[in-house]
């Protein structure tokens, strides 16, 4: 496994790589070796090729010897190492790359890992997976760019210089994009944001996941960081590493609201990458915390164990989105929310990837579309309706000559109602 970047997209052993992660931050150091092999089998049967861990996210010593935090560098818990490197060797047999957070933010935030250790621990993680070619390191853990900046470069310089092989990006808190403060660090190879848990009406809750009102608020259009990403001049790849996680409670600290279904999750992952993402981040909120019912303290209003989380429909589907992804090659399109000629906001924006035979389209609420063709002039063209639950794709016919058409999705008779809208032209028809 070779991962690489090629303009706005990454690449493995010279072919399109759709990063498509699920998101499981505590396996480590929840799960025993048998469970998380339970995991991984799951995952690889549902095309993940990703998965978000952290390394260290608790500590159960907080002594310090010689600057370093007891459990969190060899050789005080080398068995510790010995049991992570056997998983990440395990994933690269089933094809999954390991993105790996070397420690969570909080342990930035308050400076157990600082500017005088950081280079000490970096060197250590990179010699000793040096060898993993299906490692990815991800810098930051839900917490912003400018909380140590110095410490975080200096782990990102530190990574890169000893594993050049390897990719590192950056995992930052809410509702923010690494873009913000790394985007020309010569470490970075691509960028994250996290669009986060709230709804439009709750951008400012008063909580500690509160951003800064200094910066941009897209709510849940989580396709508008992808917009901001891609207007810097040394644009790098983007994904969305943390959308609203199916299962959760909408702004997370009120068990009262609603929870994220699967239809608000697919809505995420389409927009974005229609958009331009290189990729999308499934999460779940019994896996990423691994609740397994007997916890005391669940958090966000978790509604059931990580096993059972396992088949959840959300996390079923998004293998979809990869396949479309390969099969109508959303590496060589661009987005074209104009081709709409009746485009609106917010749940009724559709989103359009388009290249010189394909246009597909995503839409949420299964508005009825008018269709601008005038890029397509004389073409021949069919057209094929797909309902993002499943694999199927529905021809609804032939068509051709045409300046625009409209189409509208039929009604389904769920909670959801958004579709995907496939036009594959054929070149100019014969006179």
């Amino acid at each position: 496994m070779r991962l690489e970047v090629k303009k706005s997209y990454l690449y493995n052993e010279g072919n399109p790589f759709f990063y498509l992660g699920d998101t499981a931050w505590l396996l480590f150091d929840k799960l025993n070796e048998d469970d998380i092999i339970l995991y991984l089998k799951n995952r690889y049967s549902l095309g993940y090729n990703v998965i978000q861990s952290v390394l260290v996210y608790s500590l159960p010593d907080r002594t310090l010897e010689n600057g370093m935090p007891v459990g969190i560098r060899n050789p005080y818990d080398i068995s510790y190492w010995n049991f992570v490197k056997n998983i990440v060797n395990y994933a690269n047999s089933l094809g999954i790359c390991f993105a790996l957070l070397p420690c969570w933010g909080h342990f930035i935030k308050d400076g157990t890992v600082n500017e005088h250790n950081a280079k000490e621990y970096a060197e250590f993680l990179a010699e000793y997976f040096k060898e993993c070619t299906n490692v990815i390191w991800v810098l930051g853990g839900d917490v912003r760019g400018d909380v140590n900046t110095k410490a975080f470069n200096i782990l990102g310089h530190t990574l890169k210089k000893k594993n050049p092989d390897k990719l590192i990006t950056y995992h930052p808190f809410g509702r923010t994009g690494s873009y913000l403060w790394f985007n020309d660090a010569s470490w970075l190879d691509f960028n994250m944001f996290q669009s986060g848990h709230r709804r439009y009406d709750q951008l400012s809750l008063g909580a500690w996941d509160d951003k800064c009102s200094n910066e941009d608020s897209f709510g849940e259009d989580n396709w508008r960081y992808v917009v901001k990403n891609n207007s810097y001049k040394n644009r790098k790849p983007i994904l969305d590493a943390e959308p609203s996680y199916e299962g959760i409670v909408q702004g997370l600290h009120d068990v009262r609201e609603p929870y994220w279904e699967a239809h608000d999750v697919r809505r995420y992952a389409y927009w974005s990458v229609f958009e331009g993402a290189c990729g999308f981040v499934y999460g779940n909120n019994a896996i990423i915390q691994f609740y397994t019912g007997t916890e005391k303290n669940p958090a966000y209003g978790v509604r059931e164990t990580w096993k059972e989380a396992l088949g959840a429909e959300g996390g079923l589907q998004m293998s979809i989105l990869k396949d479309l992804f390969y099969e109508y090659k959303l590496y060589e399109s661009t987005p074209h929310p104009e081709y709409v000629l009746n485009q609106h906001e917010r749940y009724h924006r559709t989103s359009v990837a388009a290249s010189d035979n394909m246009m597909i389209l995503y839409t949420y609420e299964g508005d009825k579309l008018d269709i601008d063709l005038s890029r397509y002039k004389g073409q021949a063209f069919d057209v094929y309706f797909m309902n993002p639950t499943g694999k199927n794709k529905a021809y609804m016919g032939s068509y051709s000559n045409l300046n625009n058409i409209t189409l509208r999705p039929t009604k389904r008779h769920e909670l959801s109602n958004d579709w995907i809208i496939i036009l594959e032209f054929k070149g100019e028809i014969d006179e």
